[in-house]
C-alpha cells in the first residue's frame, strides 16, 4: 500500500472502511426515501381493446 509500516496501513484501511460505510449508509437513505415518494412520471391508462387480438401501441 505504500505506507511506511504494516500498522500504519492498517489505520489507512481502517479510515477508508469508516468513509465507505458513511457514503452507503447515505445512498441507503437516499434510496429508502425516494421509494416513499410517489412517482411523477405521468403513465397512459391502457389502450382499449379493439377485439382483434393486437396489441395496441
Amino acid at each position: 500500500m505504500g505506507h511506511e509500516s504494516p500498522h500504519a496501513a492498517l489505520i489507512h484501511q481502517q479510515a477508508n472502511r469508516e468513509a465507505d460505510q458513511v457514503i452507503a449508509d447515505a445512498i441507503d437513505k437516499a434510496v429508502r426515501t425516494a421509494r416513499r415518494k410517489p412517482s411523477r412520471r405521468r403513465t397512459r391508462p391502457p389502450a382499449e381493446d379493439d377485439g382483434t387480438g393486437a396489441e395496441a401501441g
